[in-house]
């Protein structure tokens, strides 16, 4: 079924419409000196098949005529004739229905398809045969374009699982190799050690490889994955680097999308930390304010400058273009340097999984 009966609310709308319709030509017909029994035995029956003609053959005649690939002219000669053809039809199996209802019942059925009436039911066939195709016009190019944004949502999630699956490939090589060298330096210096980061190790991959674009996480579950980032360089820094973590109760259940702050815990360490000589430190602040979840992402830097340098600043315009994909306008990302330190600014809608539309983000993660 298509059209105006693709699903039974509309079909039963359509049909009501048209009972309207045909009661109110049956006044018409009994305003004339026909009678209101004869009127509405002629007049309603012939409304419903009429319905369902013009449900159908407009239908398949919108489609045949698309409004974007046929030119005007030819759509309206299209529609005209078919709804000529319609109409005339109708007005014949009026003359029928006529017949038969004075042969059932020749004593109390007063005939009224004269030949003033068929001609108005023509014309009346054409203008409704055009209303039909409008309707069924509508019907499709909302069906378009529900399709379209369909697509513009499976093409963005394309995109964000691909951009996902980049960031996971991205995490920095130089990160893997100096791990695997601590590693294999602390084997005979500290065994306990070496353990420990080869397990901070591989639980940090774990989570990474467990994360899907289309499945938001908790903060509490991201920072679980930057405190296992951040244990292994600590291996590697020692004394030099510390982190600290200030998390209101309330934002730890708001949810974000995966590897949003970890790129951020990268660069603080990479661009800050390590350019630096004396002990530096990352923190990571959160809080829910209201209807907003706002993470702030901060590191030393160091004081001539040096540490100041973020690279290309490619890893803070994924997250802000990564931000903007999930939540448009409700969200912001902002950086800058202030007073010897690298400050980054998240502002995010703040939506927890017990929420009823944001449920189906947390299954699978």
């Amino acid at each position: 079924m298509h059209g105006v009966f693709a699903n039974w609310r509309a079909a039963l709308l359509y049909l009501l419409a048209w009972l309207m319709l045909g009661l109110l030509l049956a006044a018409m017909l009994a305003v004339s000196g026909a009678g209101w029994g004869a009127s509405l035995a002629f007049a309603v029956p012939l409304a419903l098949v009429y319905a369902y003609a013009t449900g159908f053959s407009a239908y398949y005649v919108c489609r045949a005529y698309p409004l974007d690939r046929r030119r005007p002219p030819a759509i309206a000669a299209g529609i005209g004739m078919t709804a000529a053809c319609a109409a005339a039809l109708w007005c014949a199996i009026g003359a029928a229905w006529n017949s038969l209802l004075t042969a059932l019942a020749p004593e109390s059925y007063l005939p009224v398809a004269s030949a003033p009436v068929l001609a108005s039911m023509f014309g009346l066939g054409i203008v409704l045969y055009g209303l039909a195709a409008a309707v069924n016009y509508l019907l499709i190019e909302s069906e378009r374009v529900r399709q379209l944004e369909t697509q513009r949502l499976q093409m963005k999630l394309m995109a964000q699982d691909a951009e996902l699956r980049m960031l996971r490939a991205q995490v920095d090589p130089h990160f893997l190799f100096n791990s695997l060298n601590s590693v294999s330096a602390l084997t005979s210096l500290d065994p306990a050690a070496a353990r420990d980061m080869t397990v901070q190790l591989a639980e940090f991959f774990r989570h990474t490889l467990g994360l899907r674009a289309d499945r938001k996480v908790t903060l509490d579950h991201e920072l679980q994955l930057v405190r296992h980032f951040v244990a292994i360089e600590q291996v590697r820094f020692g004394d030099r680097l510390r982190f600290e973590a200030a998390i209101d109760p309330a934002a730890g259940a708001c949810l974000l999308p995966p590897m949003l702050l970890q790129p951020l815990v990268e660069n603080a360490i990479k661009h800050g930390i390590g350019q630096m000589v004396e002990t530096g430190r990352v923190r990571i602040e959160a809080a829910r304010a209201g209807s907003i979840l706002r993470i702030r992402v901060e590191n030393d830097v160091d004081a001539d400058g040096a540490g100041g340098a973020r690279g290309t600043g490619l890893g803070l315009v994924n997250v802000r273009q990564r931000l903007a994909a999930a939540h448009g306008h409700e969200a912001s990302a902002h950086w800058a340097r202030r007073d010897g330190r690298f400050v980054v600014e998240l502002a995010l809608p703040a939506v927890t999984a017990a929420e009823p539309h944001a449920a189906t983000d947390m299954e699978g993660t």
